[in-house]
């Protein structure tokens, strides 16, 4: 498994940057509105072909087909998984021979309304009790993001209870400013099947 963060975001030139990237992703990262948006878009592909260069070997543009919940995919190599993420801090990238999903997000301020609608009782209880909810509530979102888009299914699972610890394997990593979560399933069950 490779997984690549970059923070530098503002730190690349992106006209240049554009003219390097399929004209796929070069029409999706335009058709956000604001520079930061496009920036972040752009960034994310920069960071999966440099990805698939390092672990296969491939240094074309990949082209994406998507799946009816929006997941995407390689044209000509569906052997090979990829999942990208971005906040406002960070854009996050991961590459597999096995299906895997990533969510990056920004530390925020703890909203109690948003965290009953997504967290289950014992996750709430356990955010409550920390000092500060915004970061146990942020890891935990980052898990249910990251397990939904490994999954490809949207939010149409449970997102109260998509955490599965017995499926799953997770690594979290907290940063200064926002925390990363990779999900994949346990060597034993490589979800391979029905994707």
């Amino acid at each position: 498994m490779n997984i690549l963060i970059d923070e530098h975001i503002w730190d690349f030139d992106l006209a240049a940057a554009l003219k390097e990237i399929s004209s796929q992703r070069r029409e999706q990262a335009l058709k956000f509105k604001f520079e930061q948006g496009q920036r972040l878009s752009v960034l994310a592909y920069l960071l999966l072909k440099r990805g698939l260069r390092e672990s296969f070997g491939i240094t074309g543009n990949p082209l994406f087909e998507y799946t009816q919940h929006g997941k995407p995919s390689i044209v000509g190599h569906p052997d090979i998984y990829f999942n990208i993420s971005h906040c406002k801090e960070a854009v996050a990238c991961v590459i597999d021979n096995r299906p895997v999903g990533i969510d990056v997000e920004a530390f925020h301020e703890y909203r109690s309304g948003l965290a009953r609608y997504t967290m289950n009782e014992d996750e709430l209880s356990g955010i409550e009790k920390a000092a500060d909810p915004s970061r146990p509530f942020i890891r935990l979102w980052t898990m249910k993001e990251a397990t939904v888009k490994l999954l490809g299914s949207g939010i149409s699972h449970d997102i109260k209870n998509v955490i599965d610890k017995n499926r799953f394997h997770y690594t979290t990593v907290e940063r200064q400013n926002y925390i990363y979560t990779v999900a994949q399933y346990h060597e034993d069950n490589s979800g391979k099947r029905g994707l």
